[in-house]
């Protein structure tokens, strides 16, 4: 049989949520999604599935544990993913997982009637690097570091932007497709920061709302300020 054929169980998602959460976050999910359906364990009316992060990525060994780790942190931190310790020894550290529906029902609701059924499929034999080739051509990009870039804009202005903002992630992916990487947001960050971070009236811009909207290139782009002379600057001993 030809190798170009699938002949094992695929990973299947939803591309509609992929664009929502992030592709690696919606194949982590669906496989919990999966295990949850035949688990016997029922605790405080939920079903849970436990694993590793290991045994994770025997399962979806197209990635490394690293990446298995970031993308259920990445579930966790957007609310969808629930994880307690069940086990009977507490030195035992294996996580329990089960997903909040309800949460992925409001993520539900958000996406578009004719985005909600098509199905793409990972072969689970391709490896970390064909998956990351594969997505070269494709509107959906892997590792989208929502985390980070609202991490790092929360330090730069002392907010509390949250992660699980579904509006917040609408605006980083939506420069991600347009070719924007993470040194362009961190630089927006920076420069707009530098700008409004001591004026009170413009403080209340440093927003993912504006910073990562439409003029998020003419921010990106704009002239760095000229540095004002000072006695300090020269040497007067001379």
């Amino acid at each position: 049989m030809s190798r170009l054929l699938i002949n094992e169980s695929p990973v299947m998602i939803i591309p509609s949520l992929a664009a929502k959460i992030g592709l690696n976050e919606a194949v982590v999910l669906q496989q919990i999604h999966y295990w949850l359906g035949i688990s016997k364990h029922h605790i405080e009316g939920r079903s849970w599935v436990y694993n590793t992060y290991e045994d994770w990525q025997k399962q979806l060994p197209f990635w490394s544990v690293s990446t298995i780790k970031r993308t259920i942190r990445s579930l966790e931190m957007l609310g969808l993913l629930l994880s307690e310790n069940y086990n009977r020894m507490k030195m035992d550290k294996t996580k329990w997982y089960s997903i909040d529906y309800e949460k992925l029902q409001e993520f539900e609701d958000r996406l578009p009637e004719d985005q909600s059924t098509p199905i793409e499929e990972i072969a689970p034999e391709e490896d970390e690097q064909k998956v990351q080739d594969s997505e070269v051509h494709s509107p959906v990009k892997t590792e989208i570091p929502y985390a980070e870039i609202i991490g790092y804009l929360n330090e730069k202005t002392g907010k509390n932007f949250k992660l699980s903002s579904i509006k917040t992630r609408e605006l980083i992916h939506a420069r991600y497709r347009e070719g924007f990487l993470l040194e362009d947001f961190n630089r927006v960050i920076d420069r707009k920061s530098a700008d409004w971070q001591s004026d009170p009236v413009w403080n209340k811009f440093l927003r993912p709302e504006t910073l990562f909207g439409t003029k998020f290139e003419s921010y990106l782009n704009q002239q760095e300020p000229k540095k004002k002379l000072t006695e300090e600057d020269f040497n007067l001993d001379d």
